[in-house]
């Protein structure tokens, strides 16, 4: 179990990934702001902007548990837990990633609960998180 800071969007883990000597994107953990936590088909598309620019859909997916699973694969996934003493890590598609310096990170994700209606879900269960992250 890793320590989880108090903001949705966390300083570790913040980086650039790298696949057969290239970097392809970069990484940023965010925590459940869901005193229950979620199952991932609460879970609503996220989206990630930095620096203004932003990534959506495919170009994210999510590592729950060390399992990763693409935005798409979690509308159906209703029995995968994700709790609120474990962190998400999004990793985002961007050939170079992002360079050294600070980065605001804004990240928006929605979730549906058992006891809203629908029509709620965007209204009750919106969460738009900003924070200035440094890339090393």
């Amino acid at each position: 179990m890793a320590l989880l800071e108090k903001p949705c969007i966390q300083s570790r883990g913040f980086k650039n990934i790298e696949k057969n000597g290239k970097i392809i994107g970069f990484q940023v953990n965010i925590r459940s702001i869901y005193y229950r936590g979620l199952w991932l088909s609460q879970l609503r598309p996220a989206t990630v902007t930095v620096d203004g620019e932003t990534f959506s859909g495919d170009q994210i997916t999510w590592t729950i548990n060390d399992v990763t699973y693409t935005q798409t694969e979690m509308a159906s996934l209703g029995d995968v837990h994700w709790g609120i003493l474990e962190p998400a890590t999004l990793t985002v598609a961007k050939q170079g990633g992002l360079g050294s310096g600070s980065h605001d990170i804004e990240v928006i994700y929605t979730y549906s609960c058992s006891y809203f209606p629908p029509v709620l879900d965007t209204v009750l269960g919106a969460g738009t998180h900003k924070r200035k992250l440094i890339m090393v």
